[in-house]
């Protein structure tokens, strides 16, 4: 037996004794598609829900279910406890320094349109630099050209090289006197390319430019400790971190966000209206109006903890494991291209094969119960850069097995069966 095989072995029974545990906790994994079991595969667009998370919201919803915030009342108290609370795991789970530097919003979208409506608006001018990266998802572009189209910013993009690294030499020759803030990923949801934020974050302060991170990926994939990293803005989406969608967050160093006006007015980030003026509450319920998504922040939380219990170092080793195996897999079969071989990268693999489209990739390897990602990925740019017009896309969590990359590479050959 060859070495790799010995690995591949020791894999698998690792697999089975680590993995079956946490699959149990996935109610989800246990159903059949097409008559055979479900091999969920694409989790970089959204990670399936423990019990625990469903739970958690189902007791809220069922039996302490008030609004938040404003009312005296026993329910509206105690639901107002646990919606705080969820604030102060999302704090603990990014190593803020405090929970009042964490904002709810819908998703990682939506803080970093926070981010370019409020902090853009007051504190950008033209002329003045944004610097995005060629692997930027279209919610950490978009905003940004609307900012330029509004306020005559320039955006300037960080290139990368073929195997999806950033190019650090040209990063630094773009900043500038005029940059004021670098925004870019994490990690990429489509190469799987892990950025060295410590180093980007520490090259722009030295040029006085602010950074601005998403953390959609970044923050599933091993975790992110804001104050390490010495970033200035990380936003974060709860849907790929095993909790529900409709909640992300938004972290902010507390000094910025006390500068930075509010984006949208209503109910709860007033302290006082009449009809002549409005005072505006402290961060982070300046940043908070209405009603927020109570049930889904608390379900969040619950997420956290659950992640938090099995140990993120636990969870990235699985995953890296997970990748090498899928990695080598992939690369055996003909025809087929992986877009991305960066040195350090999460559990994402995206691909060509010769010839075929990557929705016609997808829709067969569904009949066989796979599930994978095809398309642009929200990442057009990034599909000029390596000049293909989609990619199909297979991204793994703690919860899969190398038997499902297995079955991932069985209906791939199916595929090239029916090309020819």
């Amino acid at each position: 037996m060859s070495q790799r095989t010995k690995a591949s072995v020791v894999a698998n029974r690792r697999d089975a004794v680590d993995v079956a545990r946490i699959r149990a906790d996935f109610p989800i994994l246990a159903r059949e598609v097409y008559g055979g079991p479900l091999v969920y595969l694409d989790n970089a667009a959204s990670a399936q829900k423990p019990a625990a998370v469903i739970e958690a919201m189902r007791a809220v919803m069922a039996g302490e279910y008030a609004n938040v915030h404003r009312g005296d009342h026993y329910l509206s108290q105690r639901v107002t406890d646990r919606f705080e609370a969820a604030r102060g795991k999302v704090a603990r789970y990014l190593n803020a320094a405090n929970a009042d530097e964490i904002v709810f919003t819908r998703n990682a979208t939506e803080a970093i349109n926070l981010v370019a409506a409020s902090y853009g608006r007051r504190f950008l001018g033209p002329g003045d630099e944004v610097v995005l990266s060629h692997m930027e998802h279209h919610a950490n572009i978009v905003p940004w050209q609307l900012l330029r189209d509004e306020k005559g910013i320039v955006l300037k993009v960080i290139p990368i090289d073929d195997d999806g690294n950033l190019r650090m030499d040209a990063y630094r020759a773009l900043l500038g006197p005029r940059t004021r803030l670098v925004a870019v990923a994490h990690a990429s949801n489509v190469l799987g390319t892990i950025n060295p934020v410590k180093e980007i974050a520490r090259l722009a302060h030295a040029r006085g430019a602010l950074v601005l991170v998403d953390g959609a990926q970044g923050a599933v994939h091993g975790g992110a400790d804001v104050r390490d990293l010495d970033v200035d803005f990380y936003a974060l989406t709860g849907h790929k971190l095993y909790g529900p969608t409709g909640i992300g967050a938004l972290y902010g160093k507390k000094e910025l966000l006390e500068k930075m006006p509010p984006y949208q007015g209503g109910g709860e980030m007033i302290s006082l209206v009449t009809f002549e003026e409005t005072t505006f509450k402290h961060p982070p319920a300046r940043f908070e109006a209405g009603t927020p998504a109570i049930v889904q922040a608390i379900g969040l939380g619950a997420a956290i903890d659950y992640v938090t219990a099995l140990g993120t170092e636990i969870i990235a080793a699985q995953e890296q494991a997970l990748l090498a195996y899928a990695t080598e897999r992939l690369s055996a079969v003909p025809g087929l291209a992986i877009q991305g071989r960066a040195a350090h990268k999460c559990s994402i693999v995206s691909f060509t094969i010769d010839g075929i489209h990557a929705h016609d990739i997808g829709t067969i390897v569904d009949r066989a119960g796979v599930a994978i990602r095809a398309g642009h990925h929200c990442a057009n740019p990034l599909m000029d850069r390596f000049d293909v017009p989609a990619t199909a896309r297979a991204s793994f969590a703690m919860y899969n097995t190398m038997a499902e990359v297995d079955s991932l590479i069985e209906a791939l050959h199916a595929v090239l069966e029916v090309f020819g």
